[in-house]
């Protein structure tokens, strides 16, 4: 597998809203879960995450990758990722964050992809009311702290 190619595949798809060439990437039963939108198991929910989910209150996506580690089970980049927000309170700002991409591999396709992002830099850019910020991430606490590696620092 050349996960250089594979990272670019991924980042196009995204970019070009190909949804089918973006979840073709992942196991049959492969799981996404977006920092914003939360999981999509299945290439069928993957691929409608691209096209209906991403571009529904977005356009003009840029992604890239960075600095890729892998071992042939895991992959690890860096990224940088922005678009255009299509929202009301936006007002057409491109909204830009960076992260982490954690994808877990099998037989050279992606069997789960997490990622860790900066995501303030985005709510800035998209002009979201403190309250909505609050709910957004209390979402991602309630997420990070049902995930079986994090039982022994709930305790």
């Amino acid at each position: 597998m050349n996960t250089s190619a594979m990272l670019k595949s991924f980042c196009d798809a995204v970019e070009q809203r190909n949804g089918k060439a973006f979840a073709e990437l992942f196991t049959e039963d492969g799981v996404y879960h977006d920092v914003f939108y939360g999981a999509f198991k299945g290439r069928a929910k993957i691929a409608e995450m691209i096209d209906d989910w991403f571009y529904r209150t977005a356009t003009d996506f840029r992604w890239d990758m960075h600095a890729p580690v892998s071992d042939g089970r895991a992959l690890y980049a860096r990224y940088t990722f922005s678009y255009r927000s299509t929202l009301p309170e936006a007002n057409g700002a491109r909204v830009m964050f960076e992260g982490v991409a954690i994808m877990t591999l099998r037989d050279g396709k992606i069997a789960e992809y997490h990622e860790v992002a900066n995501t303030a830099p985005a709510f800035v850019d998209l002009n979201f009311a403190p309250e909505r910020i609050a709910r957004i991430f209390a979402r991602q606490g309630a997420a990070l702290k049902a995930r079986p590696e994090m039982a022994r620092h709930l305790g």
